[in-house]
């Protein structure tokens, strides 16, 4: 085994640890308290993304609920690279949010302003006290078509160059994001993560003002179908890998795999700001679900093409879900080098099928076509990352959206 299969895995497993981030947190304040600063959180808005139409409507409540200073920040949106393709991107976002609106009983985003105008009525009031009062109600008015309240207006160029600049230098690129003390926390599916850490420090307590939904099982669902597109290179297709297929069985739905190459063997583009963040997001993910993550032995390249060329014969043995589930699992949370022969043979053994059969099966191609076909059926319903999912006519991207795949198939 190369040796930087060996120590990868070991410094993954240490930078997810909690030690190391206890640590980090620790060092934050009490950089903080040497300063002899309050607790600051920042926020950064994107007039533009119709997440931010739903951080809009929690931030006045976030701000008087913890003794923390909010630092507001305006911004113009995502770099070209963080986004493929920004029209798909903008659409999927109008979706989901309007279905995670109707989750969290929040009002969903109906219209869209002009966000020239939005942006210069936000920046006269960007060093106000009462700005989140501010933004919740002209973001309210932006998304519902309505006139936008009186109110005065200033050129906002420089302040969003400010906030960009600052979005990149503290490493994120996404709007509807809170930053606070090292560590990031993107919009109202996460800000669970920050209210916690919060209450932790005693700085407020009180039920989470968005919770994270779960999937409600239901066996109504016996002619439906689930398309679920993923790959072994993304550690959010593992978190859903064994979720999805229990939903599945749960609601008698039959579960159609189809797996697609990693964003960067596709020719994607993947900022490390986005990949740190993914990261960090992942492994507290993994925690809050129980689901082991951290000894990472990253299979890009090789390591897929070789779990990849297994297909057939994994599924001929009908162990087509086993071995993606194996795979995935031995290389985000047990170290293993698919690109080996050693740790390959370990993932085929793990998932029930003969090694010896399967290394004879590595130098087969045909998996090239299945995948370039998912790739099309994948772009055909507008998206583009993994894992994403389709049911009854409707596309759904990401592990945490599972709930809103469930109520699809109990509908």
């Amino acid at each position: 085994m190369p040796f930087t299969s060996l120590v990868k895995p070991r410094l993954a497993e240490v930078i997810t640890s909690r030690g190391l981030q206890n640590a980090r947190r620790g060092m934050h304040d009490l950089g903080r308290r040497a300063r002899g600063a309050r607790h600051e959180v920042h926020y950064f808005h994107d007039a533009s993304d119709p997440y931010c139409a739903l951080t809009a409507q929690v931030l006045p409540a976030f701000e008087a609920r913890y003794d923390i200073v909010l630092r507001p920040h305006l911004i113009s949106g995502p770099p070209v690279e963080a986004v493929p393709d920004p029209k798909a991107h903008r659409e999927n976002a109008y979706k989901d949010a309007t279905r995670l609106a109707q989750k969290l009983n929040l009002d969903a985003p109906k219209a869209d302003g002009v966000t020239s105008e939005i942006n210069a009525r936000l920046v006269a009031h960007l060093g106000e006290p009462d700005f989140a009062q501010h933004l919740k109600a002209i973001s309210a008015a932006q998304w519902a078509g309505r006139d936008l309240p009186v109110g005065s207006e200033s050129d906002p160029t420089a302040a969003i160059r400010a906030g960009d600049q600052a979005l990149r230098v503290k490493g994120h690129y996404l709007g509807g994001t809170f930053y606070y003390g090292g560590e990031w926390y993107w919009g109202v599916d996460r800000l669970h993560y920050l209210e916690d850490r919060l209450q932790s420090a005693g700085l407020g307590k009180g039920p989470f003002l968005t919770p994270t939904p779960e999937p409600v099982f239901g066996s109504q669902a016996a002619s439906k179908t689930v398309e679920f597109f993923f790959s072994f290179r993304s550690p959010y297709s593992y978190l859903a890998f064994d979720r999805v297929q229990h939903l599945a069985e749960q609601c008698n739905a039959e579960l159609i795999l189809r797996p697609v190459l990693p964003m960067l063997m596709r020719g994607l583009p993947v900022p490390k700001a986005k990949s740190r963040y993914i990261l960090q997001d992942c492994t507290r993910e993994a925690r809050r679900l129980g689901i082991p993550f951290g000894l990472i032995c990253d299979p890009l390249g090789s390591g897929v093409e070789r779990g990849y060329a297994l297909f057939d014969y994994a599924e001929a043995e009908g162990r087509m879900a086993a071995f993606c589930s194996a795979f995935m699992r031995s290389v985000w949370s047990e170290g293993v080098d698919a690109a080996s022969d050693k740790g390959l043979s370990h993932i085929v053994k793990a998932a029930g099928l003969n090694w010896t059969t399967a290394r004879d099966e590595l130098k087969s191609q045909t998996w090239r076509r299945r995948v370039e076909q998912n790739q099309n059926r994948l772009q055909d319903l507008g998206l583009w990352g993994v894992p994403s999912f389709h049911v009854e006519g409707q596309s759904i991207w990401g592990q945490d959206r599972l709930w809103a795949v469930a109520d699809l198939l109990r509908r």
